[in-house]
């Protein structure tokens, strides 16, 4: 074994990685999702329960408050699971991967949304057609469009992950590329919130970065093995981020309207970091429950689905039976839409497109290829200009 390999740096994982599916990570997801509905259903005061929440789940609302940090794990688990599906992927790879695992369900969440606005009027505003377009696209945010659901402002913190990322994807993820990486990204972190500058914010997220980072240093930690640096960032990542945590929850709890108190939010930040710290250094492996899988499956649709679409079904359906049971058939018929969701839609949709832009991408490299720069010249001395056949489509 040389010396590279034998470091672990930059060419070869070594200690206890394992390219075999992390079945606790679907699980933590579906806590995660379960959390911001839990937020949402029983904890704000929306357009949903004409009565307040307070009144509808008098102990329980205080518990489902707390949901609203089901979106840093969110983003706990993104900074992980990015880099363990994006190793060894060119950049072209990993942004086709991206776009094709997050566009087809929220194309259809967008579309399944606006339907039922329009079907059911009263609980807010349907979008304009203007508005819609924007919002298939997923960029409402940068450019001031509202949003078809509330709950799309985590995607955008998504997508812009993605494009940071994409600045070590584009010459090869490596062990000391993404450490790099990490550092840079909470410097500027860092540089954000001092400076106050609402582009750089924008793109350095000050608010959620840490989250995207420690995940990354837990993936480190996972593939290779742990070492001071590391825990060094996550630890790093946790004491900052509990900064903004508490200016998180004075927000949320005006966005809420519930008054709760800061010491749980501390825990459950604990518990995420430590459930996350514990599937690094592989003492979750042993769990390979067969259902979580499909569970982690059902989580991406449920967060896109379930706002709006709640909302509407207890404004129709609270006088006519109680809050517990409403609930009840109601998180019953969004797993089963979820479900249909990735079966009919993201899974085959996601398939094709990705079939048909990895054939586009291929297409573009070899028109890039122009045979005028290998024989410019014809050998009557006129410039050549034609290209050969392009590379045949799917079918043909």
């Amino acid at each position: 074994m040389d010396i590279a390999r034998r470091r672990g740096l930059d060419h070869a994982p070594v200690g206890g990685w394992s390219s075999s599916r992390l079945y606790a990570l679907d699980g933590l997801r579906l806590v995660a999702a379960l959390m911001v509905v839990a937020f949402h259903l029983m904890a704000y005061n929306g357009p949903g329960w004409t009565a307040a929440v307070q009144s509808r789940f008098p102990g329980a609302h205080r518990f489902a408050y707390y949901g609203w940090l089901g979106v840093p794990l969110f983003f706990l688990i993104s900074g992980f699971v990015i880099c363990m599906s994006g190793w060894g992927k060119s950049l072209g790879d990993f942004a086709l991967s991206r776009f094709t695992r997050l566009y087809p369900a929220y194309w259809f969440a967008v579309l399944a949304a606006v339907f039922t606005l329009w079907m059911f009027p009263g609980s807010r505003d349907v979008p304009t057609l203007s508005d819609l377009a924007v919002n298939l696209t997923m960029f409402q945010d940068p450019l001031g469009v509202d949003r078809v659901d509330s709950v799309y402002w985590s995607l955008w913190a998504e997508v812009r992950f993605y494009m940071l990322f994409a600045l070590v994807a584009r010459r090869g993820i490596t062990y000391r590329r993404l450490v790099v990486f990490c550092l840079g990204w909470g410097a500027a972190g860092l540089f954000a919130a001092e400076l106050g500058n609402g582009l750089v914010r924008a793109i350095v997220m000050p608010e959620h970065c840490w989250y995207f980072i420690a995940g990354m240093a837990l993936h480190l930690t996972y593939r290779f093995k742990p070492n001071i640096l590391l825990w060094g960032i996550v630890a790093c990542c946790f004491l900052l981020g509990q900064h903004f945590l508490i200016a998180a929850h004075k927000s949320s709890q005006y966005y809420a309207g519930v008054k709760a108190p800061l010491w749980p939010a501390l825990i459950v930040l604990v518990v995420m970091f430590a459930a996350m710290s514990a599937v690094a250094v592989g003492l979750t492996n042993r769990i390979t429950w067969r259902w979580l899988p499909a569970a982690g499956i059902l989580t991406y649709p449920l967060y896109l689905l379930h706002e709006d679409i709640g909302w509407i079904f207890i404004r129709n359906m609270e006088h006519r039976m109680p809050p517990y049971a409403i609930l009840s058939i109601l998180i019953t018929m969004l797993l089963v839409a979820s479900w249909l969701t990735h079966r009919y839609i993201e899974d085959p949709l996601g398939r094709w497109l990705r079939r048909k832009l990895k054939s586009g991408v291929e297409e573009m490299r070899f028109y890039s290829l122009s045979i005028s720069a290998i024989e410019p010249f014809r050998s009557d001395g006129s410039r050549r200009t034609e290209r050969t056949t392009p590379p045949r489509q799917d079918g043909e």
